[in-house]
């Protein structure tokens, strides 16, 4: 277990005892995997985990495209304050009704943003748990046949679209991690007995597989987290681009974390631990072509982002510098 999620535990402890965001009935102990937790809401008060400014427009946007929250109930969110889903959604999905805020906030990665593009509704920008329109890696359909977004089936956490200076269109598959830590776990077979490494076999096996096959040789060393969801989103990117999903001419991962997290960077695939001390520099060693993948922490990201030339998003910078100081505390960019 990571030291910053025991952190992150512990401050919330405190936060939910004092913080203006809960009510007062949301101060007590949440139950979360049977146990009554300190760092969990009520279940019942769950939505609370959710900005206010956003709260009731992306439970409606979730209801409508059928989109999984993981640890929900109910259709909420997780009870959990730790929860990565949720804090994928507290920063970005206010973004997603200001472009030119979400612009700004993606230049530094992208320079050659012109402007951004809507992807599956009139009047929004950002989207979440973004499977793409087929079934790209050929994974297995359920028995009512339709996908499910954000769980059975690999998920980018969230997606936007931007037209570029040249005037081609690029689409952004976004992989975000908060206090995740992983073990030394090979996932090769699934509980069930299903080998993973031959649901994504014939992919490897193409010409056009998007990691360096010779580094390493054994396709079975991908599959330890977070290298294993890793694999799955550039897959997933690499075909849609091939496919040009929606009418795009590139796909792009790009991968989102704290850096106060140093739990997660661990190389926890004995067969690549020779590639590079973290997991970031593992996987820019693996990507063929390193335009494919960027990876930028939040304290980066977002405490660089110039709130001053945005005041339409002030509600939000203030709930997010509440809840998640550590992203804009001095010195914590790197």
């Amino acid at each position: 277990m990571g030291t910053f999620l025991e952190e992150e535990k512990q401050r919330y402890t405190e936060y939910k005892a004092t913080s203006s965001h809960f009510p007062d009935e949301a101060r007590i102990p949440g139950i979360y995997k049977a146990k009554p937790r300190e760092f969990c809401l009520p279940q019942h008060l769950a939505a609370f985990n959710l900005f206010e400014g956003i709260r009731n427009d992306v439970q409606a946007y979730f209801r409508e495209f059928e989109i999984k929250w993981h640890d929900g109930r109910d259709r909420n969110p997780s009870n959990h304050l730790c929860d990565s889903q949720v804090c994928c959604v507290n920063f970005l999905y206010s973004f997603s009704r200001y472009p030119g805020a979400l612009a700004a906030l993606l230049r530094p990665i992208f320079p050659t943003i012109k402007a951004m593009l809507k992807l599956e509704r009139e009047d929004r920008y950002v989207s979440h748990e973004w499977i793409g329109k087929e079934n790209y890696l050929g994974e297995r359909m359920p028995r009512h046949g339709k996908r499910t977004r954000g769980a059975n089936f690999t998920s980018a956490d969230a997606a936007v679209m931007f037209e570029q200076m040249d005037g081609s269109k690029h689409l952004v598959l976004v992989e975000w991690k908060y206090t995740e830590s992983y073990s030394t776990v090979n996932l090769k077979y699934a509980k069930s007995g299903t080998d993973r490494t031959a649901i994504y076999r014939h992919l490897y096996d193409r010409g056009d597989y998007p990691l360096d096959k010779s580094a390493p040789e054994n396709f079975d060393a991908l599959f330890f987290e977070p290298f294993y969801q890793l694999m799955r989103q550039q897959l997933l990117a690499n075909e849609m681009e091939k496919a040009k999903e929606l009418d795009v001419d590139c796909v792009s991962l790009l991968h989102i974390a704290p850096a106060r997290n140093v739990a997660f960077n661990r190389v926890t695939s004995p067969e690549l631990a020779h590639l590079g001390n973290t997991v970031i520099e593992v996987w820019k060693r693996l990507v063929r072509r390193p335009s494919r993948f960027q990876s930028v922490s939040v304290e980066q990201l977002f405490g660089g982002f110039d709130i001053g030339r945005h005041p339409e998003m002030r509600p939000w910078w203030n709930y997010t510098a509440s809840r998640y100081p550590w992203f804009n505390e001095p010195g914590s960019r790197p």
